[in-house]
């Protein structure tokens, strides 16, 4: 825990709304009974006691800085260094704890709602000036410039979990094959996992 904490800060970016998206931070307290039926819920995962930051579309949480989502983007924080690509911004806690290591000499963020950049992007930009591009489009139509290449590749654009995300996964990771050294997305050796066990329990 402590070391996840030191790698990867909490995120300190302002609350706010903009359009149908809104930044929250709020304390939160959970009961042991509480506790027991998130992890039952959620696959093991709960948040526990403590103040968070939570990025909101409408009624849907986007993304978090609670212990858990920090352990999944650890692999991303780890491998970064060079010229960096994140897709998808969210409240820019992986921004932030790459941005942060002074072997990382650039990062560009591709993110597809305006609304979020407007809500995280000038924080960022004021902590770490000339050293973060932000871009508004899809990473699936975005393009880097040409004879840019990436030391590491981060895609998190999904909002929750499921099997069918592995494909897209699949697509972006291919379509920076040879720009990026080192590629990663959030939860894929987790989709992974319950695919083959999905693939087990059909066969027996």
């Amino acid at each position: 825990m402590s070391l996840i904490k030191e790698v990867i800060p909490n995120v300190q970016v302002p609350c706010g709304v903009c359009g149908n998206y809104r930044i929250e931070r709020k304390e939160v307290k959970t009961t042991s009974l509480d506790r027991t039926m998130s992890m039952m819920k959620n696959n093991g995962r709960y948040v526990p006691d403590g103040e968070y930051t939570f990025l909101y579309r409408e009624n849907t949480l986007v993304m978090s800085d609670t212990p858990d989502e920090k352990r999944d983007h650890y692999k991303a924080v780890y491998n970064a260094k060079g010229r960096c690509l994140i897709a998808g911004l969210g409240i820019g806690m992986v921004l932030n704890a790459i941005a942060q290591k002074e072997e990382v000499t650039h990062i560009d963020v591709v993110e597809l709602s305006s609304e979020v950049i407007q809500l995280v992007a000038p924080y960022y930009i004021k902590l770490y000036p000339n050293k973060i591009t932000f871009h508004n489009d899809s990473i699936f139509d975005w393009k880097p410039e040409k004879n840019v290449k990436y030391d590491m590749a981060w895609f998190d654009i999904w909002d929750n979990l499921c099997i069918d995300n592995l494909e897209e996964m699949s697509k972006l990771h291919r379509k920076f094959g040879k720009t990026a050294k080192w590629k990663g997305s959030w939860g894929k050796e987790l989709l992974q996992y319950e695919r083959a066990r999905e693939k087990n329990r059909y066969w027996r």
